[in-house]
């Protein structure tokens, strides 16, 4: 077994307790009247009683019996979430407040926490311009231990990312309606298409993970950049305003065509900046949502 190095182990750590001490305490019951269980069952006809819904009304058996009766049904509440985790290269950026990857370990570290308090399971899709890994639904503490365990030391063996290939992974191995959080910086090709099929099938929430660094240049210079999936290699004059410009309404503009994407497919999303909080960016995320659904 490969021993993973002290400040890693510090990580995982400090980001398991913090997300479990932020769904037990800032967003306790959140997860739960935001996302529904997988399915509503037939429980049992009930005669009516003043004050309940006159759409639950079952006209057959009450035209039967002479006297009104209730369909009532049950909410299946156990449900399946599935984290797809980007691992790609452009994941391994991060200015002053750490990696991305890091950040999208911490939201997964809170979504599963939130998950399993609501007796669900969870399991992850990690991957690049191909799947890497696969772990399946499982419940409990130890299990989100692994899962972040893995976010950190996973060695993939691609640099691009293919979210499309992601979810197709996801309807072979989950057949039944899965909660799907793709948390991902979403620089990829063909996002759109693959979003709108899978979410015929599964629930999706993108979670955007960015950094401030990504939309800034230094304030004067030459600059050499490369592309992290690529290996793409560019020289910037920083000083010239005109280069800062185009820099920033490009950068802009790809940050728009993954939101233009997103809502395309009717894909519900949240962005999720390094230099922000998990907690606060969640809580509002699920108040927001809450309300859409009222």
């Amino acid at each position: 077994m490969t021993m993973v190095p002290e400040d890693i182990i510090k990580k995982i750590k400090r980001i398991h307790i913090k997300g479990s001490r932020t769904v037990n305490t800032l967003m306790a019951g959140q997860y739960r009247s935001v996302f529904r269980g997988s399915g509503i069952e037939f429980e049992e006809v009930r005669e009516y009683s003043p004050g309940d819904d006159v759409k639950a009304i079952d006209w057959k058996v009450s035209a039967r019996l002479g006297r009104p009766f209730i369909k009532l049904y049950r909410e299946e509440r156990e449900s399946i979430v599935i984290l797809l985790v980007d691992m790609s290269a452009s994941q391994r950026f991060g200015t002053f407040s750490g990696l991305k990857l890091e950040k999208a370990a911490e939201a997964a570290s809170v979504l599963a926490f939130s998950a399993i308090k609501n007796n669900d399971k969870v399991g992850a899709i990690f991957f690049t311009d191909q799947v890497e890994k696969y772990i399946p639904p499982k419940k409990g503490s130890s299990h989100i231990w692994r899962l972040i365990r893995e976010i950190f030391t996973f060695e993939p063996q691609g640099r691009g990312t293919d979210i499309r290939a992601a979810l197709e992974y996801l309807s072979t191995v989950s057949r039944k309606k899965t909660l799907a959080f793709i948390i991902s910086d979403f620089i990829a090709p063909d996002v759109a298409k693959g979003l709108r099929t899978a979410r015929h099938r599964h629930e999706l929430i993108g979670a955007i993970i960015s950094d401030p660094g990504e939309l800034n240049l230094p304030s004067r210079g030459i600059v050499s950049m490369a592309g992290f999936e690529t290996g793409e290699k560019w020289i910037l004059d920083a000083g010239d305003p005109q280069v800062r410009q185009r820099y920033i309404h490009w950068k802009k503009s790809q940050l728009a065509d993954i939101e233009t994407a997103l809502t395309w497919a009717r894909v519900d999303y949240f962005h999720m900046p390094t230099d922000q909080s998990v907690a606060d960016v969640l809580t509002l995320f699920f108040r927001q949502r809450e309300k859409r659904m009222r």
